[in-house]
């Protein structure tokens, strides 16, 4: 932390502006030998900036931020600056050369910001999706963890849990004592409130759902109709089609959004046991896979021969007289794009359900997992009647949100975490 960072911070050059930010205790240093003034803090201010041997590098709008209330809790400077390649490589060159400066490693800002208590690591998790979000519902539920959602939550609960362990160490601490009761008789109703609580969280959609989407797979027997319904869900031609049988060998898998929800949808080969070659018959073991890490099954085949919970597809209906299904959940045709429409309604609806509320934060598998070990040891607690046991158990369960929001946590996960920011954030 004795070092000075500097990086671009905006987009890649070429660009109508670059932003440089500068990092670290030699941050004022350095925005004085390039600009040769003081300049007021938390004020814009236009200057021309030049090297050390007074050539002109370009004249940029400059911002100094003075420790530590600022975005990583350190003197901060920051150079808008046109954004041509030619600019910024001169001002990096001359930032490179001071003496107590480097450039920033990939999240190192938002890491010192983390060290320095700008941000705990719940929120610095959030700010990592929302650099990655690709659809409306990422964004928003990213944006409510990293404006400290999930946070203010872990400290309700820890505030809660404090006043438990409180009860439990007075009931050691002066058992002797007249005048101090042991546990009340609600303690294991409310530990169990409180159990209760955390499992409604649990239960919760997980953020992963959000990145990897809601998953739909097209699977029926060869010439249902698959790939055609693929390629219109999509719209995108994908996946090639054919009356040929088992022109499909392989999984061909599409991400797209709709209406704001992220879907990824899966064309599979043709289904079925006789008269498929080597290679075919690969793709189908493929396909099979494929049904069980399914979120939705859209099924083309023979009426109540697909797995549980599926929906039954009648395709191609612009090719029938008479309903090849008597009960299906949707007749489309993606030749015609009859009820196609509807259908995309109807996986929105399905996959909204499955999915956070938007705005909603929601746990990633690592924070579920902590959240998780929480609450069975507040399950464990409620079990025992040993107050120095039940100690232990909330002491565990403690320690289980300090880690979820960084107050206790590992180099490893760390450098994991942080490595996923550009090198500017």
């Amino acid at each position: 932390m004795s070092d000075t960072i500097f990086a671009l911070s905006s987009g890649a050059p070429p660009a109508a502006i670059g932003v440089i930010r500068i990092s670290g205790p030699k941050a004022g240093e350095a925005l004085r030998a390039l600009t040769g003034r003081e300049l007021e803090p938390r004020h814009a201010s236009l200057a021309k900036l030049r090297g050390a041997d007074s050539a002109l590098l370009d004249e940029a709008l400059v911002l100094w931020f003075p420790g530590p209330a600022t975005a990583t809790g350190e003197d901060l400077a920051e150079l808008h600056c046109h954004g041509g390649r030619a600019v910024v490589a001169a001002i990096e060159a001359e930032l490179a050369g001071i003496e107590g400066l480097r450039r920033a490693e990939p999240g190192e800002f938002t890491r010192r910001a983390f060290a320095n208590g700008r941000i705990d690591l719940a929120e610095a998790e959030g700010l990592a999706d929302l650099l990655s979000a690709e659809t409306e519902l990422q964004r928003s539920a990213a944006l409510a963890m990293a404006g400290g959602a999930l946070s203010a939550q872990v400290e309700q609960w820890r505030e809660t849990l404090l006043r438990l362990a409180a009860e439990v160490e007075a009931a050691l601490d002066f058992a002797d004592e007249d005048d101090v009761a042991g546990l009340s008789d609600d303690f294991s109703a409310r530990l169990g409130c409180f159990s209760g609580e955390l499992a409604n969280w649990l239960a919760r959609p997980r953020s992963e759902r959000l990145g990897e989407g809601f998953r739909v797979v097209l699977a029926g027997p060869p010439n249902a109709g698959k790939s055609t319904l693929f390629n219109a869900l999509i719209e995108s031609e994908a996946a090639i089609t054919s009356p040929i049988a088992g022109t499909t060998r392989d999984v061909i898998e599409r991400s797209v959004a709709i209406d704001g929800l992220p879907f990824t949808f899966v064309d599979t080969a043709g289904l079925r046991d006789e008269g498929s070659d080597e290679i075919e018959a690969i793709g189908v073991g493929r396909a099979r896979s494929q049904l069980e890490s399914a979120d939705l099954v859209l099924w083309l085949g023979p009426e109540h021969e697909g797995p549980a919970d599926c929906w039954e597809i009648e395709a191609q209906i612009d090719k029938i007289v008479n309903p090849v299904k008597l009960c299906p959940n949707w007749r489309v045709s993606a030749q015609t794009g009859e009820n196609l429409a509807e259908l995309k309604v109807a996986l929105v609806e399905k996959a909204r359900r499955a999915m956070p509320k938007p705005g909603e934060a929601a746990l990633n598998a690592r924070q579920h997992g902590l959240l998780a070990e929480a609450q069975q040891a507040i399950d464990e607690a409620r079990q025992i009647s040993d107050p120095l046991i039940i100690a232990e158990c909330l002491r565990r369960a403690r320690l289980g949100f300090d880690r979820l929001v960084g107050r206790a946590t590992t180099e490893d996960m760390l450098d994991a975490l942080f490595g996923r920011f550009c090198i500017g954030k």
